[in-house]
């Protein structure tokens, strides 16, 4: 069900709205917007009476939902989600530049690349602590001596950490320590998880999984959002398919077609979307003529030695052409201010 205020109603009405809804036993979701408020209900087993608003004072209309997602949707929030952090948005005017190493291997390391990246005028540094690795034998992350590291570089260089959490425990650190919680790829389906984001106050950036279809996608968002967390970024970020010639299929499709149904911010990594450095640059450029929000790249000072992912990583000078690139093309499609 999906209350639609009036334009013209009140903070009063729209709490008696959302008291009607809690003592109903469900569970409400506000979203104002620019011209209108709309709350979502969730809890409910099978549909609601739309009597018990219609006639409620400032409502609109009441809109049975027949989509199995609800708070994602256009029809809860025609404008676009802009997720704040700090004095860092995605989903605005700025394109959202997150970029950094796969894993932080030390500090020298981790403050090698955070330097480049605050010089490219980004506000996002990148870096995982804990990282899923394929096999058991490969290097699983420093731990939260990594998130210290980031954290430090937070303080040092003013950027927003995006880092990623593994389990319910994970998200715990993460808040300590840093800015956005990541939900990688092979965790878009644990389901604890994804709630236990929604439960956190930090913004969380959800990458596509590895075979996901668009809906599977995006009701993954749709736990994290029940739950209140209503800042959360998608992130495509490829998928397997029968192709040889890149590690993933960099689906950029998904972009206008998550555009057609949600509110919510998408971002593209080119970096596991290719998995080999020399595509990362020309498919990041094509992210954003297709409209994405922003990038998510790997970075590394000599990725030659990189203990992860080394193959897609760019070096510290591809990466500044990378960003020049990009933004030269934001620039030439991004919709003119409104004077």
């Amino acid at each position: 069900m999906l209350i639609v205020m009036k334009a013209d109603a009140t903070d009063p009405q729209i709490n008696a709205v959302l008291r009607v809804i809690e003592e109903l036993g469900y569970k409400p979701h506000p979203m104002p917007g620019a011209t209108r408020t709309a709350i979502g209900i969730t809890g409910n087993q099978g549909s609601v009476d739309p009597s018990h608003f219609e006639t409620l004072p400032g409502v609109a209309e009441a809109i049975r939902v027949s989509k199995p997602y609800k708070l994602i949707t256009l029809d809860l929030r025609p404008e676009k989600t802009i997720v704040r952090v700090g004095d860092a948005t995605i989903g605005g005017d700025e394109l959202a530049i997150i970029a950094g190493p796969c894993a932080v291997e030390s500090r020298n390391q981790a403050f090698a690349v955070a330097e480049a990246v605050r010089r490219s005028g980004a506000r996002f540094f990148r870096g995982g602590a804990y990282k899923p690795r394929t096999s058991p034998y490969a290097f699983q992350g420093l731990g939260e001596e990594g998130l210290k590291i980031l954290a430090d570089i937070r303080e040092a260089y003013g950027l927003k950490i995006v880092t990623e959490a593994l389990d319910e425990a994970g998200v715990d650190l993460v808040e300590r320590y840093a800015d956005v919680i990541q939900i990688g790829a092979r965790s878009m389906q644990n389901f604890s998880l994804l709630r236990r984001a929604g439960r956190s106050s930090l913004p969380v950036l959800l990458k596509r999984g590895l075979s996901a279809t668009l809906d599977e996608w995006l009701l993954a968002a749709e736990y994290i959002m029940a739950e209140g967390n209503y800042q959360v970024i998608l992130c495509e970020r490829g998928i397997r398919t029968f192709a040889q010639h890149t590690r993933n299929t960099l689906d950029l499709a998904a972009i206008p077609a998550v555009r057609r149904i949600s509110h919510l911010p998408v971002i593209v990594d080119p970096s596991h979307g290719t998995g080999k450095n020399f595509m990362v640059t020309p498919l990041a450029r094509a992210a954003v003529a297709v409209g994405a929000d922003g990038l998510i790249v790997e970075v590394h000072d000599q990725p030659d030695h990189a203990l992860s992912d080394g193959a897609q990583a760019l070096t510290l000078e591809q990466y500044e052409q990378l960003v020049s690139e990009v933004r030269s093309i934001h620039e030439v499609i991004a919709p003119a201010p409104v004077s």
